[in-house]
């Protein structure tokens, strides 16, 4: 039996629309040094954003990643697609740490969720 806490499991919340999501598709390469550090300086970066709203991740056992990440107009989105260590982030995921990839950018204009209580 595993000691291990993770904390609970649940996707961002469903937003009042309209807002935007960036959706990221990886596949990765076999060389992921320092891949971590900079994911994790991602996600703290992000949080800065103003209109950051949340994101979502997970991982296939295949291998694909898939992030997405929630925004509450496309002025925020800009201004993290513009931010210069995301900028350099980018560059080093082309250059080491990326098979391949797709990003799809689009305004959600219906939005619902469910919790069980």
């Amino acid at each position: 039996m595993s000691h291990h806490f993770e904390a609970p499991v649940a996707p961002v919340e469903a937003f009042e629309p309209p807002y935007y999501v960036a959706v990221f598709t990886a596949v990765r390469t076999q060389n992921q040094s320092g891949y971590s550090e900079t994911n994790a300086r991602m996600e703290d970066l992000v949080k800065d954003v103003p209109g950051y709203l949340g994101m979502d991740h997970a991982q296939t056992p295949g291998g694909l990643s898939i992030t997405v990440g929630y925004f509450r107009d496309a002025d925020a989105l800009t201004e993290w697609r513009s931010n210069a260590e995301h900028r350099a982030a980018q560059k080093r995921g082309r250059d080491e740490w990326y098979q391949n990839y797709t990003l799809h950018v689009a305004k959600v204009e219906r939005s619902h969720g469910f919790a069980r209580a």
